[in-house]
């Protein structure tokens, strides 16, 4: 067994510390290679589909608030700018509009920079926990920062990413062993408002039966249990009121690869900044140093930030770029967890010592 050197910058030793010679090599050609696919972006990766659902859905807010039905005037304006009406998912859960009708304009900007504070707050402590020490916890809290720039603009409070995203995060921040029925909750709320939240319900229901953890595996069930049938009434409604000539999506099947996820979490974060040659790569090393991070919130986290950008990769279209925002606003201070992710993996690889038993007669 590989004894574990003394952190760099982490309060324990990463994740990595203890990987024998040939994991590690076969973890660093991975990690090589995802981060080369992060150059390979499609061309045609824009912006027109989050725009389009920032201007559509404040449409459909003022709709119902004016009182329309939700089904009717989402309808309405997805028609009048040619967006697609089949399959249901294509119009949003209504939970978000609804909710926001019902309330002045500046009480859902205050409640969303609220649930920014709250879910900030909460990784804040849990940064705490990883790194003690001053410098690089203060590195810590500005990745976080960079990672929940765009969950704080008032211009894209109707944007059902921005919710659910922060609702994600909030959950997994304030998930521990005897704290996860909060985190189940908070996440069917971000189910409820975007169905790609299920995606980490899903992980975390991986996670609780690989822990043996009968009973919060239970809790996660019965959120998706209540999140299907959430959907299949939406499915309904959407099919009383979109008809036969209604355009229909090109569907989710774009197998783009990881380069695709890479450039989403760069337009989704601060990365956005920099040229797209520099922040991809940096946004796919966030991924390398979330897989190093040690904890049980280390491991949930890693395996909900790669089962997003599994799923980006394999499903997403260029226009769904915005689905990185469901993971955004924690993902960054994945990277300050590179320096004992590096160091941890260059070790058994680069360790020439070898052990010279002499033996001796006399």
């Amino acid at each position: 067994m590989i004894r574990a050197r003394p952190p760099v910058w982490l309060s324990c030793p990463s994740r990595f510390a203890t990987l024998r010679p040939g994991v590690a090599l076969g973890v660093a050609l991975l990690a090589l290679a995802l981060i080369a696919s992060a150059w390979l972006v499609p061309d045609d990766v824009g912006t027109r589909g989050g725009s389009l659902g920032v201007d559509v859905y404040a449409s459909v807010v003022d709709g119902v608030r004016a009182g329309g039905d939700y089904y009717a005037v989402a309808a309405q304006e997805l028609r009048a700018s040619r967006a697609p009406l089949h399959p249901f998912p294509a119009i949003r859960l209504p939970t978000l509009s609804v909710v926001q009708a019902a309330l002045p304009d500046l009480a859902s900007i205050l409640l969303l920079i609220a649930l920014a504070a709250a879910t900030g707050l909460a990784w804040t402590r849990r940064i705490g926990g990883w790194f003690e020490r001053g410098p690089p916890r203060i590195v810590a809290l500005f990745l976080l920062a960079g990672g929940m720039v765009a969950f704080v603009q008032p211009s894209l409070v109707t944007f059902h990413e921005l919710w659910a995203g922060l609702l994600i995060a909030w959950s997994l921040a304030i998930r521990r062993e005897d704290r996860w029925v909060e985190a189940v909750a908070l996440a069917l709320c971000a189910m409820v408002i975007r169905e790609t939240a299920a995606l980490y319900a899903l992980v975390m229901l991986a996670a609780a039966l690989l822990d043996r953890r009968r009973r919060e595996a239970l809790g996660w069930v019965a959120a998706l249990l209540v999140f299907v049938a959430v959907l299949l009434l939406h499915a309904r409604a959407v099919a009383m009121i979109a008809g036969p000539l209604d355009a229909v999506s090109p569907g989710w099947g774009g197998l783009h690869g990881p380069g695709l996820f890479a450039s989403a979490m760069a337009r989704s974060t601060t990365l956005t900044i920099l040229p797209w040659w520099l922040g991809a790569p940096l946004a796919m090393l966030a991924l390398l140093g979330w897989a190093s991070a040690p904890g049980p919130l280390g491991h949930r986290a890693a395996l909900t930030f790669g089962g997003y950008a599994l799923a980006i990769a394999l499903f997403a279209r260029t226009d769904n770029f915005y689905w990185a925002l469901a993971a955004a606003p924690s993902y960054l201070i994945g990277m300050a967890f590179l320096p004992d992710a590096v160091r941890d993996l260059a070790r058994p690889l680069l360790d020439r010592r070898r052990i010279r038993v002499q033996r001796i007669t006399r």
